[in-house]
């Protein structure tokens, strides 16, 4: 089940959080990400305060969450983007995470496909994602769902300096 995220979410997304940050800092995975900076609570404080994040629940229990909106990032104007949309034409998705302990349970699969029905219903025909490059699980779950990577630009990402920015985009 698909849902907006409500207050009461928040501690669970930061939950998850902390997994994948755990995981990164026991040598489990490469996300890129930094527990201090990105994403910690107050990344989904704010998406939750502005409306924009979902969250996939399996029984009752959130195990994916994910902020939506229209905005892209400052580094995408330096995309090599194949569709040139206009800016109301194309939804975002931002910081998908799924809790690791239930990987391969196909809920990112899952997520992304509600992202694509949700940027449907909203008049959307182009999709934006990004990632780190050093996050190549991500690169090649992208990859696998049909985007195609759209360059790589380096930049400071939500308060992480020297990553490079892989950009990924779809047409639906």
């Amino acid at each position: 089940m698909f849902r907006i995220a409500q207050e009461r979410d928040i501690d669970r997304i930061a939950e998850i959080y902390g997994h994948i940050h755990d995981s990164e800092e026991a040598g489990q995975a490469v996300v890129g990400w930094k527990r201090t900076i990105y994403p910690t609570r107050g990344t989904a404080e704010e998406a939750v305060a502005r409306g924009e994040m979902y969250v996939e629940e399996d029984g009752g229990t959130v195990v994916a969450a994910g902020r939506l909106n229209q905005r892209q990032e400052e580094a995408y104007a330096s995309g090599g983007w194949r569709f040139d949309a206009p800016e109301q034409a194309v939804m975002v998705l931002h910081t998908l995470v799924v809790d690791p302990a239930c990987k391969g349970r196909q809920y990112g699969t899952r997520f992304v496909e509600f992202y694509e029905q949700y940027a449907a219903e909203h008049g959307c025909s182009c999709l934006r994602i990004d990632t780190n490059e050093k996050n190549a699980a991500a690169r090649a779950f992208y990859k696998r769902l049909g985007f195609r990577e759209a360059g790589v630009v380096p930049c400071s990402f939500n308060g992480l300096p020297g990553v490079r920015l892989v950009l990924l985009e779809k047409k639906l």
